[in-house]
């Protein structure tokens, strides 16, 4: 077969002797437009295009087994079934949703029996793999090691997390990419011009700020751009063909954004929350406030992380910025949805325009290293409290000197073990209140030192 049919057409049916059945025409448009062959298959570029990783392994007809990493709709499935198509291998689909041990032992079975009788290939597609617990991962592994089977494994959450190890090893993670608006588009308009399978019969006219609005709604999801586009074709269709952008307005109704609260979106968002916030952006922080609460996340998580960004990397420079975070979390368990939200931004906004120091979160860090270190060294006995006459005897206390009776109200003695007298833990920085805590504690310690402190 040359380069240009293989590229440039449809390949051969992947079981010659039983040819494939495409989608039925009132399958859905995202079913019906899926892409026969790679120069079909929008974005991806970086794998796909002409100098694509991944094309040059097809056309050499070196596929190994892999794991598909990437958002919805980006074209995992797709991908793979092109794959067993180009390499003459049989298609064998799962789904961690459905199947268990038993469904993998028979899919294993039959690609054993084809490999044996007929000498052919399979490609086993497990859908949502991260749904696999360690035991049923497992059991891919002597049949992917054998040749029995090439797996290809798709997920939207992060391998690293979510995959077993030995079979990271056997099948190397290959990063599919959110699609772009323009990779959309593109999508939409194959949709509008197909006359076979998609919706270049109906004598529709889109105008682009249509077709972009609808691409911006999918959020790099084909399959949720052209289910879009099919309720706008209905309802353009029922008035004059022309499918402008107040039809797609009214064809997407309430967009929400796409968000997991238990995946790794949930974690990519509070991530930029938290480091908006810490950049001391304002307008970022925001932003990212509102994409989780139109998400759907738990306006209390928020809070609580915000109660943590004031201690963590706010800190001592605006000492108020803990009780503004405390009092946004009991705003909104007073007010709830949505005019307990209104706090959560207040206390964003507020935390993201403090002058910041994380001091206090690494002094407590090396604190309790250095505790962990030398957890056996007694306290000294002058600071030590003697509620008895035996301790008394023993000399808990003696020597202590009371700070508020010695002049500039600190005494010339230590708190720490002898062993780690002098160890500085807490380093004020120069931001807000902490500069001036910071010229405080010199102070401070050039009387505990016995010397007497600095003249401004």
């Amino acid at each position: 077969m040359s380069q240009d049919d293989l590229f440039g057409r449809p390949p051969p049916p992947a079981f010659p002797e039983e040819p494939e059945v495409g989608p039925q025409p009132d399958a859905p448009l995202a079913a019906r437009m899926r892409p026969r062959t790679l120069d079909e298959f929008r974005g991806q570029t970086a794998l796909l295009g002409p100098e694509g990783s991944l094309r040059k392994r097809i056309e050499a007809g070196r596929v190994t087994s892999m794991i598909f990493w990437g958002p919805p709709g980006c074209g995992k499935t797709t991908l793979a079934r092109l794959l067993a198509r180009y390499v003459d291998a049989a298609f064998e689909p799962m789904s961690a949703v459905t199947a268990g041990v038993a469904g993998i032992r028979d899919a294993t079975t039959r690609a054993r029996e084809r490999l044996e009788r007929m000498g052919k290939r399979t490609i086993l597609f497990c859908d949502e793999i991260h749904r696999f617990n360690k035991g049923q991962q497992d059991a891919f592994l002597p049949h992917v090691e054998s040749g029995t089977i090439t797996l290809i494994g798709a997920t939207t959450e992060n391998p690293s997390f979510e995959v077993v190890r030995p079979l990271l090893s056997r099948a190397p993670v290959v990063v599919l990419e959110p699609l772009t608006v323009p990779d959309v588009i593109g999508i939409l308009d194959d949709a509008l011009s197909d006359a076979e399978r998609g919706l270049g019969g109906r004598g529709l006219t889109a105008s682009p700020e249509a077709l972009e609005a609808l691409a911006r709604a999918a959020d790099g999801d084909a399959r949720r751009g052209l289910g879009a586009l099919e309720v706008a074709a209905e309802l353009a269709a029922q008035q004059d063909g022309r499918l402008d952008l107040a039809t797609v307005t009214e064809a997407l109704q309430h967009r929400h954004a796409v968000y997991d609260k238990g995946g790794e979106e949930h974690y990519n968002l509070i991530s930029a929350l938290h480091k908006s916030v810490r950049g001391s952006d304002p307008d970022a922080a925001l932003y990212w406030l509102a994409r989780m609460l139109e998400g759907g996340e738990d306006p209390l998580y928020i809070a609580r992380r915000l109660v943590r960004i004031a201690s963590e990397d706010v800190g001592l420079a605006t000492p108020q910025a803990l009780s503004v975070a405390i009092a946004a979390e009991r705003a909104y368990r007073f007010l709830g949805s949505p005019e307990g939200e209104l706090a959560l931004a207040e206390a964003a906004v507020f935390l993201a325009t403090s002058p910041k120091s994380n001091a206090v979160y690494a002094a407590f860090g090396e604190a309790r290293a250095k505790a962990r270190e030398t957890g056996g060294l007694p306290v000294p006995l002058h600071i030590r409290n003697a509620p008895t006459d035996l301790m008394t005897e023993l000399g808990y206390g003696r020597g202590y000197r009371y700070d508020p009776d010695e002049p500039g109200g600190v005494a010339r003695q230590s708190y720490l073990p002898p062993e780690l007298d002098g160890t500085r833990f807490y380093h004020p920085s120069d931001q807000g209140m902490e500069a001036r805590v910071r010229e405080r504690l010199e102070a401070w310690g050039q009387l505990r030192r016995g010397a007497p402190p600095e003249q401004p």
